[in-house]
């Protein structure tokens, strides 16, 4: 990862980060347990200003760009990667908006005014049965005009960081059928948090259900209407970094591993094998290769003039990047062996966690279908006899 680092600044931010790692990883094994959330690390992070690092400068935060935030969430996923995840969303999504300028400016304001000063927010869109929001499906979740007020009721699934949220950002369908997007703070009247969230893997994301039985909120919080889209979603790439920072523990641990362990039929560390160094030769390529396709993917789109295009790109990259993750972490399994399933040891732990990219946005069989279709089109089909 170092090989990355370009700037002082980057170099300043990811030092700090890693003086925090020692203690997310310690507290790792407790977020083995249902309903349990890395608070202390989120915590943490904020006493970093971590949650004002893509926040533009003009409204008090840090102003990164795609390139830091990306950085950072490697390396904080490479200690926890639920927190990673987790803390994630908020970051992106101010990201998004300084990029893109996109959401109504009254709540925009006041949004940024109060990330500043340690507010977090994240998008509740998923509902259960309804299908997934990236699959085109419109929400079930109402939004009904009373008077100078919208009166929400509804239900959203995995939404994430529910413990810490401040602001929560929910699609919904107005009397018209249009799909609005309202901010809605957690501590208004009607809004609860169920405890629903029971996934093996990503436990301590704590992506848990938001319900929401006659909320009232100002028509002011609508923040922005179906068609304030931006024109790609660069900031998305904090997924498949969340997971090769995954990875790129369980590399960590497995090459420890091996040069320690010595057998007592060998009388040498098994990393003198030529088999366990054919495994970590192989980890290292797809470590190195999946790297280096997730950052050229960042600078390409940082300097892009038509970010729309890119739009392939960073799905195929987060694609690639997640299954390359999922590799390195099997083969870091069979440098540990057996010992790699017990309950004491971490691997376990990146073993489950690295495979939930599988189900973050964007989906793989979409990609696939996408791609296809592109490169089809380049021969168009001539009519049969």
């Amino acid at each position: 990862m170092d090989s990355f680092i370009k700037t002082p600044q980057q170099q300043k931010m990811i030092e700090e980060i890693r003086s925090l790692q020692q203690s997310f990883e310690q507290r790792e094994p407790e977020l083995d347990a249902i309903g349990s959330f890395p608070r202390q690390n989120i915590n943490d992070l904020k006493k970093i200003g971590y949650h004002t690092l893509t926040l533009p400068a003009e409204y008090g935060g840090q102003g990164f760009g795609l390139y830091e935030y990306i950085l950072a969430q490697e390396a904080i996923s490479q200690a926890s990667g639920s927190t990673g995840l987790a803390i994630g969303w908020h970051t992106g999504i101010v990201l998004e908006f300084a990029e893109n300028r996109h959401w109504q400016p009254e709540p925009a304001h006041w949004l940024m005014d109060a990330i500043k000063e340690g507010a977090l927010i994240n998008t509740a869109a998923t509902e259960s049965n309804a299908g997934s929001p990236t699959r085109g499906a419109l929400p079930k979740t109402t939004a009904l005009r009373d008077g100078d007020d919208f009166i929400v009721n509804g239900e959203k699934i995995n939404t994430s960081m529910a413990p810490a949220l401040d602001y929560i950002f929910v699609t919904a369908a107005d009397e018209q059928d249009e799909m609005l997007t309202l901010v809605i703070p957690k501590s208004a009247a009607g809004v609860s948090i169920e405890q629903s969230w029971d996934m093996l893997a990503m436990r301590g994301t704590a992506s848990q259900t938001l319900v929401l039985e006659n909320v009232r909120i100002p028509a002011s919080y609508v923040l922005k209407t179906a068609a304030a889209k931006a024109p790609a979603k660069g900031w998305l790439l904090h997924i498949p970094a969340c997971y090769i920072g995954i990875g790129a523990a369980a590399r960590n641990y497995a090459l420890g591993f091996a040069a320690s362990y010595i057998p007592a039929s060998l009388g040498k560390p098994i990393s003198e094998t030529p088999s366990i160094q054919s495994l970590i030769g192989e980890m290292e390529l797809e470590l190195a290769t999946a790297r280096h396709l997730l950052y050229g993917t960042v600078e390409r789109y940082e300097h892009a003039k038509d970010k729309a295009a890119m739009q392939g790109a960073l799905d195929a990259t987060k694609i690639a990047v997640t299954q390359a993750a999922i590799g390195v972490v099997d083969k870091a399994m069979k440098i540990v062996g057996s010992r790699a399933l017990s309950e004491s040891s971490p691997m376990h732990r990146y073993y489950l966690n690295v495979r939930a990219g599988l189900y973050n946005p964007p989906m793989e069989d979409m990609v696939k279908a996408q791609l296809a279709q592109k490169a089809l089109a380049a021969f168009p089909q001539t009519d049969k006899e």
